[in-house]
């Protein structure tokens, strides 16, 4: 079966590189290979042309496109009845594409999920990946919904359900996963289709993806619940426990830290384990920041959601 490999991008330059060469190594080569370039000003498009000798690439172009529309074009231009999505940026395994087709081949799957993994150049990205990737232990692959960097999925399912959802920008990936879930139940995992990226490798750039993650789940009225409950802990039962520890009253300071290990604990056990050969220093300066990201992340979400969710309110995209 004719499997086609697809992405988008925008002004990647030289991080293409690790993508593209991955794709040359996969032991399942894809029969196809189409990037659709969102409108690069930089050099993305040349180092394209670079691959078009050594893989079987097709490049599209749609200028001003965001992620869903580039992916949507990409797709339409593909031939392949299968369709592997992935992102710039990101290593693949060798065997990733042979692990995400292997259900199809065995005819047990409309969609396959793959995995990711990160990928990170400095201790902060060690930091950073361990508090806010999870493991294969800590997700249940019957209802994990892949991210577009490793996932797989038959082209006439693609087009049962309407497609990437190109009114919204960021959060797309898990809305056009709901879709397929709704239509097709449950999907196959391939926990051995891993997609290596970087974490990020600043507070800033840290705090500004979570800012855009909450305000594409307030666009898409995603995980409502999930968001009431961050803010009841910070306006609600972050204030009263202040209030007793400013009270002195000794129940305080336990409730602070009972729920801050609570909190913490599942990252604080990925860091130890990635750790192990740090000096004992360093391991208690990277527990220490765990606090301060998981923080600065809820706050980038606390301020991005309502954002969203305005902007639903006023544009009245799809339920």
């Amino acid at each position: 079966m004719k499997v086609s490999v697809i992405a988008t991008v925008m002004n990647e330059g030289p991080a293409l590189h690790s993508l593209m060469d991955s794709l040359r190594h996969q032991i399942r080569p894809a029969d196809e290979i189409v990037i659709c370039d969102g409108g690069s000003t930089d050099n993305t498009v040349a180092i394209l042309e670079t691959y078009r000798r050594q893989l079987p690439l097709l490049i599209v172009q749609a200028v001003g496109s965001n992620i869903s529309q580039g992916r949507n074009r990409a797709i339409e231009a593909a031939a392949g009845p299968i369709i592997a999505a992935t992102a710039a940026g990101v290593e693949l395994s060798p065997n990733w594409l042979a692990e995400l087709v292997r259900p199809f081949e065995e005819q047990v799957a409309i969609v396959t999920s793959g995995w990711f993994e990160a990928d990170p150049h400095t201790p902060f990205e060690v930091i950073m990946g361990a508090t806010v990737l999870p493991e294969l232990a800590d997700v249940d692959p019957d209802t994990f919904l892949p991210s577009s960097r490793s996932v797989a999925f038959l082209k006439e399912a693609w087009q049962e359900v309407g497609g990437y959802p190109e009114w919204l920008d960021y959060g797309e990936d898990l809305v056009f996963d709901m879709a397929l879930q709704k239509r097709y139940g449950r999907f196959a995992f391939a926990p051995e289709a891993v997609a290596h990226f970087q974490p990020r490798g600043d507070i800033r750039s840290f705090g500004r993806q979570y800012y855009l993650y909450a305000r594409g789940d307030g666009k898409a009225n995603l995980w409502p619940k999930r968001h009431a409950v961050r803010y009841l802990t910070y306006l609600v039962g972050l204030p009263l426990i202040t209030a007793l520890i400013r009270s002195r009253r000794i129940a305080g300071w336990p409730l602070l830290l009972l729920g801050g290990g609570i909190y913490c604990r599942r990252p604080s056990e990925r860091l130890l384990a990635r750790t192990q050969d740090w000096a004992p220093w360093a391991r208690a300066g990277g527990l220490a920041l765990i606090p301060f990201l998981r923080l600065v992340g809820d706050i980038a979400k606390m301020i991005g959601y309502p954002v969203g969710r305005y902007w639903r309110y006023k544009n009245r995209p799809p339920s």
